[in-house]
């Protein structure tokens, strides 16, 4: 095989038992007596002997395939790695294992971002520079030592943090990914676990400024995903760091708290000169966030790449339009497109449910929701927006049934399709026997065509449940909920733990999906654009969060945007060569003279 290609055998996928190694039987170099494809001769975790291996050295690269083809499973992939990668890996898992591609460097007093696809290796080069990897240069099968990784760094700006974090005259913090597995690894309460960790001695400012004081006092296993994210958040910047490491900061943060945090993190930078590396999603929040950006691409599960730094307006800019300008690389075959729409007209359909004024209240004391009558059409995609803690689950709940209102009541024979905000799966069942178990459609051309290929399902159907990434059990979720035969298909929060591209594909999933069949959605979620793609109206919750919230009736868009986002003192403007959103800085003219017009979010571009 060229220099420039790899073989990757996914062994999740790889099933000897099940097939008749037709990627060996098939293979060329193997039809001439050469040992390119051989068996592992080494037991799996599932007990399955004998996975195949490809040499990379005999291989004859992407222009044959064959093995690709023939591989009932598509466990097999054959990769030309793009021409302009003329360097040797950071780091390789395996034998045809996934491989990274160049690191980020650490800017002093300054915040660093990181954007790109779930599976890239975006948590791997944060884990290497966290000194939690000693990366091998693709030598997997030897011990590397750290000084031989300085050398290959030698002259460039990543060997002098590279040699201070190996001589322990640096030290580092880091935010893990998933917050929902803290309460696994930590029994106690909120307080005892930032005590813990305050070598800053600014535990209670953090409480405050990140709104956690009502909670101090709870239990870690009692908290919601919003709230451990805040106190993740809380106790990675309690820790005195020369570097923080930070690994997705807003996954089920409502947009307030997304700009609480990344004005924290930034006055952090600031005022102490401490050093930040973010790998984020939420594009809005990188863009306020970050002095600079490294765009991470390759094949998900493959390889990955990151490039030197771009300014982030640059960087966010070239991975929407899939066109790397530096690097001179195409990395989607399209551009990730933001229309500046205005608002969508809602063409009022047959009324699918009217529902009263209700009312939940879950006792004296603590938290209650006053809903006002509404009125949900036929046909039609309800957005619903508002800060964590003020309702908008329950109110899921309420429609569900899953919750009796206190006062009010609904109409029960309601079929609805819910996807719910925090995804439990305990069962040790394929992704594929789940869904068929859901849906007589399940591996039809109508549902491959509809659900499967735009979720990104096709690769992870043969996976357990219970082995599933976050994003990956988000899309799966997804896909159960719009499986299903349902009047009102209710969806809390389907954009938690995607990337831009599969928050993109998701939002068209759905959005599809209810014109094609003239189905009804109601979709809660904090990213905003992907709402304002979604939504024909807005449900707008307000109160006080874990006291009391409400609701008003469904309204258009434009009075819906401007409701909410006044409510938060945010505004939007548009990226003129993109025309993304934008987070306008508190303050500024753009700011100032869009909240004298009342367009909070539905602003002409940026000049």
């Amino acid at each position: 095989m060229a220099d420039d290609s790899i073989a990757v055998v996914d062994l999740d996928r790889c099933q000897p038992d099940r097939c008749n190694y037709e990627c060996a039987n098939y293979c060329p170099p193997n039809r001439t007596g050469k040992e390119c494809i051989t068996k592992r001769g080494e037991e799996t975790m599932q007990g399955q002997p004998d996975q195949v291996r490809i040499s990379e050295e005999i291989c004859l690269g992407e222009s044959c395939g064959i093995c690709v083809v023939k591989c009932p499973f598509d466990a097999i992939e054959i990769i030309n790695l793009p021409q302009e990668l003329d360097e040797s890996p950071v780091h390789r898992y395996g034998e045809n294992a996934f491989s990274l591609y160049g690191l980020p460097a650490p800017q002093e007093g300054s915040v660093t971002g990181i954007l790109g696809p779930n599976g890239i290796g975006k948590t791997t080069a944060v884990r290497i520079l966290a000194d939690e990897i000693t990366p091998n240069l693709g030598d997997y099968g030897a011990e590397i030592e750290w000084e031989t990784v300085i050398d290959a760094y030698r002259g460039t700006e990543l060997q002098t943090y590279l040699e201070a974090l190996q001589d322990e005259t640096v030290t580092v913090a880091r935010k893990p990914q998933y917050v929902d597995r803290i309460p696994d690894q930590f029994d106690g309460n909120t307080r005892e676990l930032l005590t813990g960790t305050d070598e800053r001695g600014v535990v209670d400012e953090l409480l405050e400024r990140l709104s956690i004081e009502p909670i101090a006092d709870q239990p870690i296993d009692t908290l919601s995903g919003g709230e451990l994210q805040r106190v993740a958040l809380a106790a990675t910047l309690a820790r005195d760091a020369d570097f923080y490491f930070l690994d997705e900061i807003t996954p089920y943060l409502d947009i307030g708290q997304r700009v609480t945090a990344a004005r924290l993190i930034r006055d952090l930078a600031e005022t102490q000169d401490r050093s930040m590396l973010v790998v984020e999603h939420d594009l809005a929040v990188l863009d306020l966030l970050a002095d600079s950006l490294h765009v991470a691409y390759g094949e998900p599960g493959a390889y990955g790449v990151i490039t030197p730094p771009k300014s982030t307006r640059q960087g966010i800019n070239e991975y929407l339009s899939g066109y790397l300008e530096n690097e001179n690389m195409r990395i989607r075959p399209e551009a990730i497109e933001f229309e500046a729409h205005a608002p969508r007209t809602a063409s009022a359909g047959d009324v699918l449910v009217e529902y009263p004024e209700l009312e939940k209240s879950y006792g004296e004391g603590e938290f209650s929701l006053a809903v006002e009558g509404g009125v949900i059409h036929e046909n039609e995609v309800l957005g619903a927006v508002g800060p964590n803690g003020i309702g908008k689950s329950t109110f899921a709940k309420l429609l569900t049934g899953g919750l009796e209102p206190t006062s009010g009541s609904l109409d029960e024979s309601l079929d609805i399709a819910y996807k719910p905000q925090y995804i439990e799966i305990d069962e040790p069942m394929r992704v594929d026997a789940f869904l068929a178990s859901i849906t007589d459609q399940f591996g039809s051309s109508y549902w491959q065509t509809e659900i499967a290929q735009p979720l990104q399902l096709e690769r992870i159907l043969e996976q357990s449940l219970m082995d599933l990434s976050g994003g990956e059990r988000q899309r799966v979720a997804i896909a159960a909920c719009l499986s299903k035969d349902a009047d009102l298909y209710l969806l809390d929060e389907p954009s938690a733990h995607l990337d831009v591209e599969q928050r993109v594909l998701a939002t068209r999933a759905i959005r599809r999906y209810a014109e094609n069949h003239d189905a009804t959605a109601l979709v809660i979620d904090h990213d905003i654009y992907m709402i304002d793609l979604l939504a024909d109206r807005l449900l707008v919750f307000d109160g006080e969060p874990a006291n009391h919230g409400q609701v008003s009736a469904p309204v258009g868009m434009r009075q819906g945007m401007n409701e909410f986002l006044s409510n938060l003192d945010i505004t939007f403007r548009r990226d003129q060569r993109t025309t993304r959103p934008r987070i306008n800085k508190p303050g500024s003219q753009l700011d100032r003279q869009q909240k004298n017009a009342g367009e909070y979010y539905y602003a002409p571009s940026e000049e």
